[in-house]
């Protein structure tokens, strides 16, 4: 029996509640079959394009006050939460697997002199032209980069996560083999404040926030889903070639060259091997594959 950490991209769910509901319902079957095999899972997701949205609901409203990013982030775990604990309960039930599954609103200290506060990379929300890009720095003051090709996004500080406030409840819920969903959207920011804890304007990258979690679970195996079947040197060009198992010695020579992109692949890169540097395994996979990818048959695989 292995330990997983399932980190699911926040852009692999979907831009609409219906259409992540869809999605989810496919990859519950995938992570179904890794409880019903007997192995333990704990589920991270992504929020960049939910958070984004939510944040932007507030700001657009005529008659509801701004919500503060925590807050924001608060809310999309609570949603994204919700429907992959339906999603699996309902599977679950489906086989007559007995389990119960609970997702935990997860607060995740940060440094609040982390250099990222003073250099955002975390895109949020949906993606713009290169016109709309301008009005939104101009008239909203965002910070907006060009994101892989595919359009300008918004991007926001993302500092490193340094320990999960909620580690004890989550170990003690793993431990009498319950399901857990937690450090959604990478956790709600917070900074020590002498003996409190204050939420703060950020939004943690969920592939760090997740090897974190790994680590402080003592997971076997840290498996990333996102939107690509694997990872790619040369992404987008002709010569482009995808990555199957890979050391971390040449991963580490491949982000000096810089193939990947700061704010989609690099951070999972870097998660991969922070997790997989303590003789674990890593893999980043599509969603599309995640049920070869939980029995290291695709995606890229990193050993270490």
């Amino acid at each position: 029996m292995s330990r997983y950490v399932v980190s699911l991209g926040g852009n692999a769910l979907g831009k609409t509640p219906e259409r992540q509901r869809e999605l989810l319902k496919q990859v519950s079957t995938h992570i179904v079959e890794l409880i019903k095999q007997g192995h333990e899972a704990v589920i991270a997701h992504g929020n960049g394009p939910q958070v984004g949205m939510i944040n932007l609901a507030f700001l657009e409203s005529s008659s509801t006050p701004a919500m503060p990013f925590p807050e924001c982030g608060a809310m999309s775990q609570g949603y994204i939460g919700y429907h992959l604990q339906n999603a699996i309960g309902n599977e679950l039930s489906r086989l007559g697997i007995k389990k119960s599954i609970a997702s935990i609103v997860t607060q995740v200290i940060v440094d609040e002199n982390d250099t990222a506060f003073n250099h955002p990379t975390k895109p949020i929300g949906d993606f713009y032209t290169h016109e709309q890009s301008i009005e939104l720095e101009q008239s909203m003051g965002y910070t907006m980069v060009e994101d892989s090709g595919r359009g300008y996004r918004r991007v926001v500080p993302s500092p490193m996560p340094i320990d999960v406030k909620e580690k004890e409840i989550i170990n003690s819920l793993l431990d009498n083999h319950h399901v857990v969903i937690t450090v959604g959207g990478g956790g709600i920011p917070v900074v020590v404040k002498g003996h409190s804890l204050e939420g703060i304007a950020a939004v943690i990258d969920k592939d760090n926030a997740s090897a974190k979690l790994a680590e402080l679970v003592n997971a076997d195996i840290l498996v990333i889903l996102t939107a690509v079947d694997n990872v790619f040197i040369n992404f987008g060009k002709p010569n482009a070639e995808a990555l199957e198992e890979v050391s971390i010695e040449r991963l580490n020579a491949l982000i000096e060259e810089k193939q990947f992109a700061e704010g989609s692949m690099l951070p999972k890169i870097k998660a991969s091997i922070a997790f997989a540097k303590n003789k674990k395994i890593s893999v980043i996979a599509s969603l599309d594959n995640a049920e070869k990818a939980f029995n290291l048959e695709a995606g890229t695989i990193i050993k270490g």
